[in-house]
């Protein structure tokens, strides 16, 4: 649908940006800081950084926050480390954990930019992954009394919370890259592992809600709409199998409490079903999130599985998430779609499509907290960065933010991926998306210094004109 002139951007709209806590922190073992899953990692590709260091944000956090706030954020997405707060993830709180968290809040606050406080982003605790990780049951419990330190330490400085990051990518590919909960539990059902997860999540929202007055909780999946490769009746299966199983089984529990039965009915077929044990199913309808995040960075494309049971189209698949599945679905490129410089696709009004998928089958308040252009900048001799590329993207996709709010999507805010350089999970330091260069490379820690990028420059007029310039 086209329209003649498209709505403003609200005016309490959420300018935002976000990171994650392992990614830009560093300081792994600092300060009574215990390990988490991603501090154990060592399968790291050939070249890449680990999270040692990453960008140092825990001892640059104040100069961090003065340049967000001179960006013009009115919102910043972060995540508290579980291991960080909580050393073994279920034993004695770390004061210095929760010190560091405060002087960061407060820092944002003084800014006026209001604090989008992820609980949990792939950090699983190390000591809770040794006994079982989110294939046992008291992993929920350790999850709940986690939350519930959070919310009483901050909740009277954040409104904004966000319950676990990208659930549905940990249980698709997670395992691959042992960011679910570690190598040692790869052989528990993940699907059991998810169900852990929904019923953790499902706790902390009601919890908030009893304990924290005023305060809004959602869910932020990996949202990515799926189309079919043609109008082929059994493409169009294939699309909606996987928008279910991707998208929908996931977002349909947080806010209905219940699995959406095509999602069930591929759990059965691949006899991948849950133990569901008494008192689950009422824990999981009890709880009501405020509003949905979600992170986006394209579509996907699929068709029915070919006849010869291959699934993946031959050209350049390799950096695609979405690989397919024997009996579900081929996954195939777009003709329609540029790729980025790692491969992926880029789909600008995919998002409008996205947003409006979302809307449509929830009703609830969109929150975008991840949407951005991983590329190999290059810090010039006079300190600055040339960043079209990303300004380019970037507009687009808020271009289609514009026309998402003309459809009638009622949109909290947009924190694209990232306010700062940091380390990639699959591919270091190198793929950068920050509005902010942090001076060093994955083997050579340098000088750390920040510098701003044109796309910061950039950013800061978008923010100041609540919308894209002219």
């Amino acid at each position: 649908m086209k329209y003649d002139t498209l709505h403003p951007f609200p005016p309490e709209f959420l300018w935002g940006a976000s990171t994650s806590g392992y990614q830009v922190e560093g300081a792994w073992d600092a300060d009574g800081k215990g390990p988490s899953i991603v501090d154990a990692r060592t399968d790291f590709p050939a070249g890449t950084a680990d999270y040692t260091v990453a960008s140092d944000h825990y001892h640059h956090a104040e100069e961090d926050v003065a340049l967000f706030g001179e960006l013009g954020l009115t919102a910043y997405r972060f995540s508290i480390q579980w291991s960080r707060v909580i050393p073994d993830g279920d034993g004695v709180v770390n004061p210095a954990g929760i010190a560091f968290y405060h002087r960061l809040i407060d820092a944002l606050v003084d800014q006026g930019i209001e604090p989008v406080v992820t609980l949990y982003h792939f950090d699983l605790p190390l000591a809770l992954a040794e006994k079982g990780g989110w294939g046992s049951r008291a992993t929920i419990d350790a999850f709940v009394r986690y939350a519930q330190v959070l919310y009483r330490e901050f909740g009277d400085k954040v409104r904004y919370w966000l319950t676990i990051n990208e659930q549905n990518m940990m249980v698709l590919y997670g395992q691959s890259l042992d960011i679910l909960d570690g190598p040692a539990n790869r052989g528990v059902n993940v699907y059991q592992k998810n169900h852990h997860m929904l019923l953790a999540q499902a706790r902390a929202m009601t919890l908030l809600h009893d304990t924290v007055p005023g305060a809004l909780i959602g869910p932020a999946p990996n949202i990515a709409y799926v189309y079919p490769a043609s109008p082929r009746p059994e493409d169009v299966i294939a699309a909606d199998d996987f928008n279910a199983i991707r998208n929908w089984l996931y977002l349909d529990v947080a806010v209905h409490g219940r699995y959406h039965p095509v999602a069930w009915a591929y759990l059965e077929a691949k006899g991948l079903t849950p133990v569901v044990e008494a008192g689950d199913d009422e824990i999981m309808a009890a709880a009501h999130p405020d509003f949905l995040a979600f992170n986006y960075y394209a579509t996907h494309t699929v068709a029915a599985p070919a006849p010869d049971g291959s699934v993946s189209d031959p050209s350049d698949m390799d950096q695609q998430i979405a690989v397919g599945e024997a009996g579900v679905f081929a996954a195939v490129s777009n003709p329609y779609l540029p790729k980025n410089a790692f491969g992926w696709e880029i789909d600008p009004v995919g998002f409008r499509m996205t947003f409006r998928a979302i809307y449509d089958r929830y009703h609830l308040p969109l929150l975008v907290t991840e949407n951005g252009l991983g590329a190999f900048d290059t810090l010039e001799p006079d300190g600055t960065v040339h960043d079209q590329y990303r300004i380019e993207y970037l507009a687009e996709h808020i271009e289609q933010i514009q026309w998402a709010i003309s459809d009638g999507v009622q949109v909290l805010g947009y924190c694209p991926w990232s306010a700062i350089d940091l380390v990639s999970t699959h591919q270091g330091v190198a793929k950068r998306y920050g509005f902010i260069y942090v001076d060093r490379t994955d083997d050579d820690l340098r000088s750390l210094s920040r510098h701003r990028k044109d796309s910061f420059a950039w950013y800061q007029k978008v923010i100041a004109s609540n919308g894209l310039p002219g």
